[in-house]
């Protein structure tokens, strides 16, 4: 039951992650609190799991937090995971879109951004107001 992907789907007070194994079985389905969920995922997985986001501000953040983990961490453009919620839109559905869009090989990533050039972006978006 090893998980190899894992997609995540970032809210406010409540992340809902959804894992499958090498048979794209789901395996891991649960809503984690926010102070919670990075320790719950570390103890269920392990480094080398691909996991997945919708890149926004805070994407951002916890990509570099996994990363210095060990994991390897895509974040993809909300437009290109639409089309993967098979159902009503909801934070379950999201994560499981999340992980079925990763596993899309033509799939394309945003990259992941340091402090500096999310500042950098924070400022010409100002800028451009």
């Amino acid at each position: 039951m090893k998980i190899i992907r894992v997609g995540v789907d970032l809210a406010k007070n409540v992340f809902q992650v959804h894992g499958v194994d090498r048979c794209e079985k789901v395996v891991w389905r649960k809503k984690l609190g926010r102070a919670e969920w990075l320790a719950a995922l570390l103890e269920k997985i392990e480094p080398g799991c691909e996991i997945g986001m919708e890149a926004c501000g805070g994407a951002y953040h916890w990509a570099r937090q996994l990363q210095k983990r060990g994991f390897t961490v895509k974040l993809i453009a909300p437009q290109f995971v639409k089309p993967y919620v098979k159902s009503n839109k909801n934070d379950a559905n999201d994560a499981e879109a999340i992980c079925e869009a990763m596993s899309r090989p033509n799939m394309r990533f945003v990259s992941i951004k340091s402090v500096e050039q999310q500042d950098l972006q924070a400022i010409h978006r100002i800028r451009a107001e």
